[in-house]
Protein backbone atom coordinates (compact mmCIF):
# COMPACT_ATOMS: atom_id res chain seq x y z
CA UNK A 1 0.00 0.00 0.00
CA UNK A 2 1.20 3.32 -1.07
CA UNK A 3 1.61 7.02 0.78
CA UNK A 4 -0.52 9.97 -0.56
CA UNK A 5 1.53 12.66 -0.81
CA UNK A 6 0.71 16.23 -1.48
CA UNK A 7 3.08 18.87 -2.51
CA UNK A 8 1.94 22.70 -2.69
CA UNK A 9 3.39 25.85 -3.44
CA UNK A 10 2.35 28.70 -1.64
CA UNK A 11 3.47 32.59 -1.25
CA UNK A 12 3.39 33.94 2.02
CA UNK A 13 0.15 35.10 2.22
CA UNK A 14 -1.02 31.58 1.47
CA UNK A 15 -1.84 31.88 -2.83
CA UNK A 16 -1.45 28.67 -4.47
CA UNK A 17 -2.76 30.09 -7.91
CA UNK A 18 -0.65 29.69 -11.22
CA UNK A 19 2.98 29.39 -9.22
CA UNK A 20 4.58 28.15 -12.94
CA UNK A 21 3.54 30.33 -15.48
CA UNK A 22 1.49 33.20 -16.74
CA UNK A 23 -0.56 31.10 -18.45
CA UNK A 24 -1.41 28.51 -16.24
CA UNK A 25 -4.64 29.99 -14.20
CA UNK A 26 -5.64 33.67 -14.85
CA UNK A 27 -9.52 32.62 -13.05
CA UNK A 28 -10.46 36.27 -11.59
CA UNK A 29 -7.92 38.22 -13.38
CA UNK A 30 -4.84 36.81 -11.68
CA UNK A 31 -1.94 38.74 -13.45
CA UNK A 32 0.98 37.67 -11.45
CA UNK A 33 1.34 33.73 -12.85
CA UNK A 34 4.79 32.21 -12.78
CA UNK A 35 5.77 33.92 -9.22
CA UNK A 36 7.34 30.69 -8.17
CA UNK A 37 10.00 30.94 -11.37
CA UNK A 38 12.30 33.13 -10.04
CA UNK A 39 13.42 31.58 -6.64
CA UNK A 40 13.83 28.14 -8.43
CA UNK A 41 17.33 27.63 -7.50
CA UNK A 42 19.37 24.37 -6.90
CA UNK A 43 18.24 23.25 -3.52
CA UNK A 44 14.35 23.55 -4.75
CA UNK A 45 15.36 21.53 -7.94
CA UNK A 46 17.36 18.77 -5.86
CA UNK A 47 14.16 18.74 -3.72
CA UNK A 48 11.72 18.35 -6.32
CA UNK A 49 14.14 15.59 -8.31
CA UNK A 50 13.98 13.69 -4.34
CA UNK A 51 10.17 13.79 -4.60
CA UNK A 52 9.59 12.31 -7.81
CA UNK A 53 11.84 10.08 -7.49
CA UNK A 54 9.68 8.67 -4.83
CA UNK A 55 6.71 8.43 -7.00
CA UNK A 56 4.84 5.36 -7.90
CA UNK A 57 1.94 7.27 -9.07
CA UNK A 58 -0.04 10.50 -9.82
CA UNK A 59 -3.02 11.80 -8.45
CA UNK A 60 -3.97 15.05 -10.31
CA UNK A 61 -7.55 17.56 -10.45
CA UNK A 62 -8.53 18.38 -14.17
CA UNK A 63 -6.82 21.30 -14.16
CA UNK A 64 -3.39 20.63 -13.40
CA UNK A 65 -3.77 17.47 -15.52
CA UNK A 66 -3.94 19.68 -18.59
CA UNK A 67 -1.65 21.96 -17.92
CA UNK A 68 0.81 19.14 -17.40
CA UNK A 69 -0.31 17.14 -20.58
CA UNK A 70 0.38 20.09 -22.72
CA UNK A 71 4.03 20.10 -21.92
CA UNK A 72 5.04 16.59 -20.37
CA UNK A 73 5.20 14.54 -22.84
CA UNK A 74 7.03 16.62 -25.03
CA UNK A 75 9.91 16.13 -22.58
CA UNK A 76 11.55 13.17 -23.77
CA UNK A 77 15.07 13.29 -21.89
CA UNK A 78 14.96 10.04 -20.03
CA UNK A 79 17.50 11.60 -17.69
CA UNK A 80 15.25 14.46 -16.90
CA UNK A 81 13.54 13.53 -13.59
CA UNK A 82 10.07 14.75 -13.68
CA UNK A 83 9.48 14.04 -17.22
CA UNK A 84 10.60 10.69 -16.59
CA UNK A 85 8.45 9.93 -13.92
CA UNK A 86 5.23 11.96 -15.37
CA UNK A 87 5.84 10.27 -18.61
CA UNK A 88 6.04 6.71 -17.25
CA UNK A 89 3.76 6.44 -13.99
CA UNK A 90 0.32 5.66 -14.04
CA UNK A 91 -1.39 9.07 -13.91
CA UNK A 92 -5.27 9.48 -11.94
CA UNK A 93 -7.20 12.00 -12.72
CA UNK A 94 -10.43 12.96 -10.67
CA UNK A 95 -13.05 14.20 -12.93
CA UNK A 96 -16.55 14.31 -14.50
CA UNK A 97 -16.23 15.77 -17.68
CA UNK A 98 -12.69 14.47 -19.26
CA UNK A 99 -13.24 11.39 -21.42
CA UNK A 100 -10.38 9.90 -23.99
CA UNK A 101 -7.52 11.61 -22.23
CA UNK A 102 -4.30 11.27 -25.13
CA UNK A 103 -1.27 10.91 -22.31
CA UNK A 104 -0.36 7.87 -22.08
CA UNK A 105 -1.05 5.90 -18.94
CA UNK A 106 -3.62 7.87 -17.63
CA UNK A 107 -7.16 6.68 -16.02
CA UNK A 108 -10.04 9.15 -15.05
CA UNK A 109 -11.66 9.15 -11.53
CA UNK A 110 -15.36 10.11 -12.02
CA UNK A 111 -16.99 8.24 -9.52
CA UNK A 112 -17.04 8.24 -5.60
CA UNK A 113 -13.95 9.96 -5.14
CA UNK A 114 -13.27 8.43 -1.71
CA UNK A 115 -13.54 4.69 -2.83
CA UNK A 116 -11.74 5.63 -6.22
CA UNK A 117 -8.56 7.38 -4.13
CA UNK A 118 -8.48 4.34 -1.85
CA UNK A 119 -8.51 1.67 -4.18
CA UNK A 120 -5.83 3.44 -6.38
CA UNK A 121 -3.54 4.16 -2.95
CA UNK A 122 -3.65 0.42 -1.93
CA UNK A 123 -2.04 -0.88 -4.90
CA UNK A 124 0.65 2.00 -5.47
CA UNK A 125 3.86 0.99 -4.68
CA UNK A 126 5.67 3.79 -3.63
CA UNK A 127 4.08 7.29 -3.21
CA UNK A 128 0.82 8.33 -4.85
CA UNK A 129 1.30 11.66 -5.51
CA UNK A 130 -0.48 15.17 -6.25
CA UNK A 131 0.96 18.43 -7.20
CA UNK A 132 -1.12 21.53 -7.75
CA UNK A 133 -4.44 20.47 -7.65
CA UNK A 134 -5.81 23.22 -5.21
CA UNK A 135 -9.43 22.16 -5.06
CA UNK A 136 -8.70 18.18 -5.27
CA UNK A 137 -5.87 19.32 -2.14
CA UNK A 138 -8.50 20.82 -0.11
CA UNK A 139 -11.41 18.19 -0.55
CA UNK A 140 -8.93 15.12 0.63
CA UNK A 141 -8.48 15.87 4.27
CA UNK A 142 -12.57 15.29 4.90
CA UNK A 143 -11.43 11.81 2.88
CA UNK A 144 -8.57 11.05 5.66
CA UNK A 145 -6.68 9.44 2.66
CA UNK A 146 -3.56 11.58 2.80
CA UNK A 147 -0.08 10.88 4.77
CA UNK A 148 2.35 13.72 4.10
CA UNK A 149 2.36 17.07 2.93
CA UNK A 150 5.04 19.18 1.61
CA UNK A 151 4.34 22.61 1.54
CA UNK A 152 6.98 25.06 0.29
CA UNK A 153 6.44 28.36 1.44
CA UNK A 154 8.32 31.51 -1.27
CA UNK A 155 9.21 34.44 -0.23
CA UNK A 156 6.61 36.62 -2.12
CA UNK A 157 3.56 38.10 -0.62
CA UNK A 158 0.93 38.77 -3.94
CA UNK A 159 -1.77 39.91 -2.17
CA UNK A 160 -4.84 38.55 -4.79
CA UNK A 161 -5.32 35.07 -6.42
CA UNK A 162 -7.05 31.44 -4.79
CA UNK A 163 -5.69 30.41 -1.50
CA UNK A 164 -4.10 27.08 -1.25
CA UNK A 165 -6.85 26.26 2.16
CA UNK A 166 -9.56 28.76 1.62
CA UNK A 167 -12.81 28.68 3.86
CA UNK A 168 -14.26 25.73 4.54
CA UNK A 169 -11.44 23.65 4.20
CA UNK A 170 -11.55 20.54 6.71
CA UNK A 171 -9.56 21.56 10.06
CA UNK A 172 -6.53 19.85 10.04
CA UNK A 173 -3.36 19.22 12.34
CA UNK A 174 0.15 18.40 11.59
CA UNK A 175 3.17 17.00 12.92
CA UNK A 176 6.22 18.58 11.45
CA UNK A 177 9.06 15.84 10.24
CA UNK A 178 11.57 17.70 8.76
CA UNK A 179 12.49 20.99 6.48
CA UNK A 180 15.06 22.80 4.93
CA UNK A 181 14.86 26.58 3.14
CA UNK A 182 16.86 27.22 -0.29
CA UNK A 183 19.35 29.59 -1.19
CA UNK A 184 16.83 31.74 -2.78
CA UNK A 185 14.67 31.26 0.88
CA UNK A 186 12.08 28.98 -0.35
CA UNK A 187 11.04 26.96 3.00
CA UNK A 188 10.49 23.32 2.43
CA UNK A 189 8.37 21.97 5.32
CA UNK A 190 7.00 18.59 5.41
CA UNK A 191 4.65 16.75 7.67
CA UNK A 192 2.70 14.08 8.18
CA UNK A 193 -1.38 14.39 8.92
CA UNK A 194 -2.46 13.77 12.98
CA UNK A 195 -5.71 14.04 12.62
CA UNK A 196 -8.07 17.00 13.88
CA UNK A 197 -6.66 20.17 15.73
CA UNK A 198 -6.79 20.02 19.55
CA UNK A 199 -7.81 23.46 21.01
CA UNK A 200 -6.83 24.84 24.19
CA UNK A 201 -6.46 28.11 26.40
CA UNK A 202 -3.03 30.03 27.50
CA UNK A 203 -5.01 31.79 30.27
CA UNK A 204 -6.00 28.70 32.46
Amino acid sequence: MGKLVVTGFVSIDGVHQAPGGPREDDRDGFTQGGWSVPYGDEGFGRFMAEVFDRAGAFLLGRRTYDIFAAHWPDVTDPADPVASRLNGLPKYVASTTLAGPAWQGTTVLSGDLANEVAVVKERTAGELQVHGSGALVRSLPALDLVDTAHLLTFPVVLGAGRRLFEEATVPTAFTHTGGRVTGTGVSIQSYDIAGRPQCGSYLD
